[in-house]
């Protein structure tokens, strides 16, 4: 069992794109993606603070995370991560399925 667990959102198809990802960034939300293995793709939406948070231990990048969307937990590891060049805080996530 890992250490890191975050909740997450499932995101609509009409709710992904460059706008509705900068309205999710104003709102303190981070767009991310969960791929791999043989499910398809869901697209997620995070909290800003609380992946701020487990971004400030270094293990988080190296163990398997829990991440919980509705019902469905997905067990992942972190395959990429953008930041704001001048902010340094998270813009998005993309999660490979362990």
């Amino acid at each position: 069992m890992s250490n890191f667990v975050l909740n997450a959102q499932a995101r609509a198809e009409t709710n992904q794109g460059k706008g509705a990802s900068r309205r999710l960034r104003h709102a303190a939300q981070v767009p991310a993606i969960i791929y791999g293995g043989e499910a398809a793709p869901v697209a997620i939406t995070l909290e800003l603070r609380e992946l701020v948070k487990a971004l400030e231990n270094n293990a988080f990048f190296e163990e398997v995370v829990q991440i919980k969307v509705g019902e469905t937990v997905e067990s992942v590891k972190i395959q990429a991560l953008q930041r704001h060049p001048a902010k340094n805080t998270p813009m998005h996530a993309d999660f490979k399925r362990a």
